[in-house]
């Protein structure tokens, strides 16, 4: 038997199969209002088949921003959109979470309400560059948050939950890898502050708990799920003693009961899942780099309970079909991941129109 086509419990959900797909940016909504493309429709509908979608990063706030065309979920027409979405999904039996993404430094002030600084838990600028409507930018120096700050963050997470089970989604997750602003609290490269925020592993750790309290409260624990990747080391996230940190961090969001720990690839040598999959008492998704073949046999060993996958969905939205067919991929077009249009977003063929 082929372990990724039984059935696994999600929280309160049984998925169909252990497929689960990836959020991915992929810039196609209206980049004035964050309103997802009537296009989104079609694109997440096609891969329904899934046992899992979590959508593209989407932000909480208008300062949660930090690429173009990207969603947002804070708006009357946010919400709205998102309730077509959904429905397309829930129309061919699939299950979607959306993705809450807050990406703090990693912005800049022409994305922002007034051209504001980005925000952050310390005065330090990510290495490299932001793309803009404008083209290529330099990371600014991001406005340290007051202390009296940040509980207000939290609640845009909260009310982001709120609307999301507006919107129809079967749940959220928590984006808190990638360098966004929960792990630019979490590590010690970033978070130089010296409140209850910082300093201390327990105090760089309390925005993420915090977060994911008020997330939980809202949609209950058994809807909300988290994304970490520890070494990835992407947006110039860096941690001084990454092992100890992650350790602390599952250990503590374990008695909330999530619906799952999402542990993505990271550029470490070290094996973070066997790390943590004993410390985390719920499903735990592994993602990043997997074909059916290695994904298969992480289900059947138990290392994970489902997989994640990123350009192989992007490419081909009937892949549990093409996995179960043993047939050919569509190759991704890197060309087109964040281009505006249909192209390279909703005409990847299925095997049905290929043949």
């Amino acid at each position: 038997m082929n372990a990724l086509y039984t059935s696994t419990r999600l929280g309160r959900y049984a998925l169909r199969n252990r497929l689960v797909m990836a959020p991915m940016t992929r810039s196609r909504a209206d980049d004035a209002t964050g309103v997802p493309s009537s296009l989104a429709e079609q694109y997440y509908a096609q891969r329904a088949e899934a046992g899992l979608i979590v959508t593209e990063g989407t932000f909480p706030s208008p300062m949660g921003k930090g690429y173009v065309r990207t969603p947002g979920i804070h708006s009357a027409a946010q919400i709205e959109a998102w309730k077509r979405i959904t429905a397309a999904v829930h129309a061919k039996g699939g299950l979607i979470f959306l993705q809450l993404m807050h990406t703090g430094r990693i912005s800049h002030p022409s994305m922002l309400p007034d051209h504001a600084t980005p925000v952050a838990p310390s005065a330090i600028a990510a290495e490299g560059k932001v793309f803009t409507a404008a083209g290529p930018q330099d990371f600014v120096v991001p406005r340290a948050l007051e202390t009296q700050e940040i509980p207000g963050i939290v609640e845009e997470y909260r009310l982001a939950t709120r609307h999301a089970l507006e919107a129809g989604f079967d749940g959220v997750e928590l984006h808190a890898a990638s360098g966004y602003l929960p792990e630019q609290f979490l590590s010690s490269g970033s978070n130089q502050r010296t409140d209850r925020y910082g300093g201390s592993l327990e105090n760089r750790a309390r925005f993420v708990l915090d977060v994911l309290t008020a997330m939980t409260e809202e949609a209950g624990s058994d809807r909300v799920g988290i994304k970490i990747a520890p070494e990835m080391g992407f947006n110039s996230a860096s941690d001084a003693t990454p092992q100890e940190t992650y350790q602390y961090l599952v250990q503590r969001i374990s008695p909330l009961k999530l619906a799952y720990l999402h542990v993505a690839r990271t550029r470490s040598a070290f094996n973070y899942r066997a790390l943590l999959r004993p410390l985390f008492d719920g499903p735990l998704l592994a993602g990043g780099g997997l074909d059916q073949a290695s994904a298969q046999a992480l289900v059947a060993d138990g290392g994970a309970d489902a997989t994640v996958f990123g350009s192989l969905y992007l490419a081909n939205p009937d892949l549990s079909q093409r996995f179960l067919a043993n047939a050919a991929f569509n190759t991704p077009e890197r060309d087109t991941f964040y281009s505006a249009g249909p192209e390279g977003y909703i005409d990847y063929p299925t095997l049905e129109n290929a043949q």
